[in-house]
C-alpha cells in the first residue's frame, strides 16, 4: 500500500497534479479529508479510481457528494490494489 498526503498550502491544481501522479484508473484507494488528533486517520471514502475528472476524483462511478472526492477535500490517498 502506497499513500499520499497532500501538503496543506497545495491549491485544487496542485492537489489534483498530485494525485494524478499518485494514482491510476482501476485502483482501489482510501480517502481521508482529515487527520485526526490522536493520529489515527478517519477512511472517509473507499473505492475504485474510475476517472480522473477536471475537478475531482471519480470513485466508483459516482459523483462528488455521492462517493467521488473534490481534490481540494483530500488530505491523504492510500492505494490498496493496483491497476
Amino acid at each position: 500500500m502506497t499513500e499520499l498526503t497532500i501538503p496543506p498550502d497545495a491549491d485544487e491544481e496542485r492537489a489534483a497534479q498530485l494525485v494524478r501522479e499518485h494514482v491510476e484508473v482501476g485502483d482501489v484507494v482510501e480517502v481521508r479529508s482529515e487527520e485526526w488528533a490522536d493520529e489515527r486517520q478517519n477512511v472517509d471514502v473507499e473505492g475504485t479510481v474510475t476517472a480522473l475528472e477536471p475537478g475531482y476524483l471519480e470513485l466508483d462511478e459516482q459523483p462528488p457528494g455521492e462517493g467521488s472526492v473534490r481534490y481540494d477535500e483530500i488530505h491523504t490517498i492510500s492505494t490498496i490494489d493496483s491497476a
